[in-house]
C-alpha cells in the first residue's frame, strides 16, 4: 500500500523551513518541516524547542564526530557546518536531561520575557554605531593584546567596506584557531578577512544580520548573483584542519559562481576600460576642435583687429587732412593783401616748390618771415612741413619762432632784396 503523498509547500513555509535549517543546523529537511508541522509552522517557537533540546551537561556528554557541508543542487544553497552540543548518553546522562528541563525551559523562557521587556526600559547601546572603524580598530588590538601578532591580517574597515570591494569575507572564528600557521596562510592567500567583537556596536549590528546562534561564529560572503550572499555558515568550536577543509568544500561548492562573476567583473572591466578609451578618444577630439575653433576665433579676432587698425588709421588720417586743409584755409585768410609792384617798400619772392612749381608773390620789408612761411604753408600744392632756404648764400631762413628767437626777423632784418628766388625744401619723411 503506497504512502500518502505530503502536501506541497507554499512559498512562505518554503522561506521558513530555509530559515528554521539555518538556524538549527538540522541536516534532513524532514526533520526540519516535522517540527514546523508539530508547532503549526511558528519558526519562533520551533527554534526555541530545538535549542532547548540541544542544551546538556558536558561532564557526561561525548562530542559527536564533524560534519561535512552539503549542498542542495536544485537552489545552490551551502548549508550551515554546525558543530552540534554533545547528547546526553547513558541512562544517569538521560536522567538528569529530563529532570532538568522543566528548568531550562521555565529559566530560558523567563530569561527571554525578562531581555525582550529590557530592551523598551534600557536600549542596547550597541544598537548605535557611532565609529564603526573604531570598534574594528579596538578589536584587532584587543586580540593582539592577548594572542599575539601570529594571525590572519585582519580588514581594517567596516563590515559595508570589506564586502564591497571583497569576494570571501569572513567574520568571527575561535581565536586559537585563528592563530595557527595552516589558518593564517589559508586565510591570507584566498580571502578578506574582517572580525569584529559583538560587544562594540559595529560587530554587534553584523550579528543581528547574520542571525548567529552560537560560538565561534564564522559566515563566508561572496558575490553570488550580483549580491553578497552567505554562502557558508560555521558555528561551534572546529580543529583548524577541519575549518581548512570546510572553507575549501565551500569556496569549490561555489566556484562556479566565483568564475561567473570574475567572468562578468572582467568583462564589466573591459566594457569600463573601452568606454574610458572612447571617452579620452571623443575628449582628444573634442579638445582639437576646440583648440581649432579658437585659432580661427583668434584669426578672426585678428583680422578684425587690424581691419579696425587700418579703419582708425584711415579715419585719423582723414580728420589730421581735414585739420590741415582747415589749417591752410585758416592761414590763408589771415594773410595781409599783397602790396603793389611799384611799392618801395615791396620785395618781389619767386618760391620753387618741391614738385618743381613755381609760385611769385610780394611782401613788404617790414614783414615777419612768419609771413612767407603762412603763405607757402596756404598753398595745397606745399608740402605739410618744409623750410625756406636761399640760394647764395645758402641758407635756412628762421620763419617759425624758437626758444631762444621768439620773434622772428623781418625780410629786411634777414637780408632779403627787393627781388629773390627762395626754395622750399620737403621735410615730411624726416
Amino acid at each position: 500500500m503506497a504512502a500518502p503523498e505530503e502536501p506541497e509547500l507554499s512559498q512562505a513555509q518554503t522561506e521558513k523551513l530555509l530559515q528554521f535549517q539555518d538556524l538549527t543546523g538540522l541536516e534532513s529537511m524532514d526533520q526540519c518541516r516535522r517540527t514546523l508541522e508539530q508547532h503549526n509552522w511558528n519558526i519562533e517557537a520551533a527554534v526555541q524547542d530545538r535549542l532547548n533540546e540541544q542544551e546538556g551537561v558536558p561532564s557526561v556528554f561525548n562530542p559527536p564526530p564533524s560534519r561535512p557541508l552539503q549542498v542542495n543542487t536544485a537552489d545552490h544553497r551551502v548549508y550551515s557546518y554546525i558543530v552540534s552540543r554533545p547528547q546526553p548518553r547513558g541512562l544517569l546522562g538521560w536522567s538528569y536531561y529530563m529532570i532538568m528541563l522543566p528548568f531550562r525551559f521555565t529559566y530560558y523562557t523567563l530569561l527571554d520575557i525578562f531581555r525582550f521587556a529590557l530592551r523598551f526600559v534600557r536600549p542596547d547601546p550597541r544598537g548605535r554605531v557611532t565609529d564603526p572603524v573604531g570598534d574594528v580598530v579596538s578589536f584587532i588590538h584587543s586580540f593582539e593584546e592577548k594572542y599575539g601578532r601570529s594571525h590572519p591580517v585582519f580588514y581594517q574597515g567596516t563590515y559595508s567596506q570589506v564586502s564591497s570591494v571583497s569576494r570571501c569575507p569572513i567574520t568571527n572564528i575561535r581565536f586559537s584557531t585563528l592563530c595557527t600557521e595552516e589558518v593564517v596562510t589559508f586565510l591570507n592567500t584566498q580571502m578578506l578577512f574582517w572580525a569584529c567583537s559583538t560587544s562594540k556596536p559595529e560587530g554587534y549590528r553584523v550579528s543581528q544580520a547574520l542571525r548567529e546562534n552560537t560560538y565561534p561564529f564564522l559566515a563566508m560572503i561572496m558575490l553570488k548573483d550580483r549580491k553578497m550572499t552567505v554562502v557558508g555558515r560555521l558555528e561551534g568550536l572546529i580543529q583548524p584542519e577541519d575549518l581548512v577543509n570546510q572553507l575549501t568544500f565551500i569556496m569549490d561548492a561555489n566556484q562556479t559562481h566565483l568564475m561567473s562573476e570574475r567572468l562578468e567583473r572582467e568583462e564589466r572591466s573591459q566594457t569600463q576600460v573601452l568606454r574610458q578609451q572612447q571617452d579620452e578618444a571623443y575628449l582628444a577630439s573634442l579638445h582639437a576642435d576646440q583648440e581649432k575653433d579658437r585659432k580661427k576665433r583668434e584669426e578672426e579676432d585678428q583680422i578684425r583687429q587690424e581691419e579696425e587698425k587700418v579703419r582708425q588709421s584711415a579715419l585719423a588720417e582723414e580728420r589730421r587732412q581735414q585739420t590741415l586743409e582747415e589749417e591752410k584755409e585758416r592761414k590763408s585768410e589771415c594773410l595781409p593783401p599783397e602790396p603793389p609792384a611799384d611799392d618801395p617798400e615791396s620785395v618781389k619772392i619767386v618760391f620753387k616748390l618741391p614738385n618743381d612749381t613755381r609760385v611769385e608773390r610780394r611782401f613788404l620789408f617790414g614783414q615777419s618771415l612768419t609771413v612767407i612761411y603762412d603763405f607757402l604753408f596756404s598753398l595745397k600744392e606745399s608740402p605739410e612741413k618744409f623750410q625756406i632756404i636761399t640760394n647764395f648764400p645758402r641758407r635756412v631762413l628762421p620763419c617759425l619762432p624758437t626758444e631762444e628767437q621768439p620773434n622772428p626777423p623781418t625780410l629786411k632784418e634777414a637780408g632779403l632784396s627787393r627781388s629773390e628766388v627762395l626754395f622750399v625744401q620737403d621735410l615730411t619723411d624726416d
